[in-house]
């Protein structure tokens, strides 16, 4: 090799005069291309929009309902029973039943974890896990009843399951089972001291089903006495021969059939105090279309007594219906008008061999003596 070959090395300044002489040829080139935007990638402000259109990306189906080749495989692939077991399954609708609840789509959540139970797989951690998702996608719906039947479901496949549990304790909280609640609580406190949380549900659990207890007893009372009332009522309508319509026989006497469908009158039953039946009564004027009724008409008071405590009557401006000029009628059981002395005790009058009380209510209807009102009503019984 001559001495002409041999090259001398670059110094540092030469290294650094060589690197900005390239930097320089650089910037000349790419700003000497022809200036043109990119248009193939996404928009800055529908990126979003654009990534659900993509099959991987997409959280719902088209507007249109058709999907894509690369979806419909990928769905294929993911649900298809042919191409998955009954655990893969079972797996897959629980993720998808995952993905709806944390986005609190709590109804897609349930049907989800559905699917994945009607797959009937045989692994029972799986099962018990789609059970206990399920009974939490209904808590947040507040179905509890629903919830509380998930829970046990898990817990029957997986009695260890601690979350299962105590959402099972809430969850009969909820809806009154209070011994259900403290029984789940207790359970806890077997495996591992129970937390602030849990002994704070187990306390107030307690106090209300003491609560619930003494309601109970109290309501037994309340039933016991007002059926022995009921039974002292129609014993007292049998004993004194009074007739109620549609009750050919004495067993076919029963309280609800002597319950008032009158709506003013819908909550006064003829009731039993101190040896009297108490009616509410229904008083009917033909002539107007009008009604009136007493709600408390003891069978020991004269009618006219309790009829005179309504008068004078409101809508009467030509003072036609006087107490001393009023005929008083009932219809009995042979479809006829039966007129009666008002100053009867009205237990003289229920007792009539013609009279029937309809709908738990004595009916009387009241007209002014010698009047067109009276002829025109004997005359629609004619």
């Amino acid at each position: 090799m001559t001495e002409d070959q041999k090259k001398k090395p670059m110094t540092d300044e030469e290294r650094l005069a060589l690197c900005h002489k390239l930097d320089e040829e650089l910037d000349d080139f790419i700003n000497s291309l022809e200036k043109k935007r990119y248009t193939e990638g996404w928009p800055e402000d529908r990126w979003e929009e654009e990534m659900d259109k993509h099959p991987f990306f997409m959280k719902s189906a088209p507007d249109d309902g058709e999907l894509s080749p690369l979806v419909e495989g990928l769905a294929k692939l993911k649900y298809d029973s042919e191409e998955n077991t009954p655990l893969e399954l079972a797996t897959n609708y629980k993720e998808d039943g995952n993905f709806n609840f944390r986005h609190k789509n709590y109804r897609l959540a349930i049907l989800g974890y559905t699917e994945g139970l009607r797959q009937k797989c045989d692994n029972a951690e799986i099962n018990a896990c789609l059970y206990n998702n399920r009974a939490a996608a209904q808590f947040h719906l507040q179905n509890y009843r629903s919830s509380l039947f998930d829970c046990e479901r898990a817990l029957l496949l997986n009695p260890n399951y601690e979350k299962a549990r105590l959402r099972a304790a809430k969850a009969a909280f909820e809806v009154g089972k209070y011994d259900k609640c403290i029984e789940h609580c207790q359970k806890l406190g077997e495996t591992q001291p129970l937390d602030k949380e849990v002994t704070n549900l187990l306390n107030t659990a307690k106090r209300q089903q003491m609560i619930q207890y003494r309601d109970h007893r109290k309501k037994e009372r309340l039933d016991a006495t007002n059926e022995q009332q009921k039974q002292q009522v129609i014993k007292a309508i049998i004993d004194r021969g009074i007739k109620i319509w549609n009750c050919d026989d004495e067993d076919d006497i029963d309280i609800s059939i002597l319950e008032p469908t009158f709506p003013g009158l819908k909550h006064a039953v003829v009731c039993f105090q101190d040896d009297i039946l108490i009616w509410p009564v229904l008083l009917l004027y033909p002539e107007h279309k009008m009604t009136d009724f007493i709600s408390y008409c003891p069978e020991n008071i004269p009618l006219i007594d309790q009829i005179q405590e309504i008068y004078p009557i409101p809508w009467d401006k030509d003072n036609s219906y006087k107490l001393d000029t009023l005929n008083v009628y009932f219809e009995g059981c042979d479809k006829k008008p039966h007129v009666i002395d008002p100053r009867q005790k009205l237990g003289d009058i229920i007792t009539n061999e013609y009279f029937e009380v309809k709908a738990g209510t004595p009916a009387f209807f009241l007209v002014p003596s010698c009047s067109t009102a009276e002829t025109s009503f004997l005359n629609s019984y004619a």
